[in-house]
C-alpha cells in the first residue's frame, strides 16, 4: 500500500497524488498538513476522502493562516455527512521568523475526522453521478 502524504508547500504531480515521504512515523500516514496558498481547496476535500477510504480516520493540521482552511476542508466533508469529528487539537508551535531571525510562535490546529457509517454509501453514489453524467456527456 502507497503511503501518501502532502506538507504545507509539498508540489504534488498534475497526475495525481503520488507517494511524498516526509520523515514522518507510519502512524502518521494519513495525516494532511494543509496549505491556504499552495493548493485549492478542493483538492484538500478529495485528498481527506481518499485518505478516508484507506485509513477510516483522517487528520487534518495547519498552521497560522491556513487554520481556515483546515476547518473549511473539515465541515465539508462533516456536512456532507461523510465524516464524523474526533478529536480537535490546539497548540503554538515555536518557529524562526525567517526575515528578522528571531523566534515566533504560530497558532496549530490538528483536527481528527473519522468515516460516518454513511460514508460508504455516499461515495458509491457520487461514484455512480459521476458515471452517469459521464456518460450523458459522451452521447451528446
Amino acid at each position: 500500500m502507497a503511503t501518501e502524504l502532502v506538507s504545507v508547500g509539498a508540489e504534488v504531480p498534475s497526475s495525481g497524488v503520488n507517494s511524498v515521504l516526509l520523515g514522518f512515523e507510519s502512524h502518521e500516514k494519513n495525516r494532511i498538513q494543509v496549505s491556504n496558498t499552495k493548493k485549492p481547496l478542493f483538492f484538500y476535500v478529495n485528498l481527506a476522502k481518499r485518505y478516508m477510504q484507506q485509513h477510516e480516520e483522517v487528520e487534518l493540521s495547519a498552521l497560522g493562516m491556513a487554520i481556515a482552511t483546515v476547518v473549511t476542508v473539515a465541515e465539508i466533508l462533516k456536512n456532507n455527512g461523510l465524516a464524523v469529528e474526533k478529536k480537535i487539537l490546539t497548540s503554538t508551535v515555536d518557529m524562526r521568523d525567517e526575515a528578522r531571525g528571531r523566534p515566533i510562535q504560530k497558532a496549530k490546529v490538528e483536527i481528527i475526522l473519522v468515516k460516518s457509517e454513511r460514508f460508504d454509501e455516499l461515495m458509491a453514489a457520487a461514484a455512480e453521478e459521476k458515471e452517469a453524467a459521464a456518460e450523458g456527456n459522451g452521447h451528446t
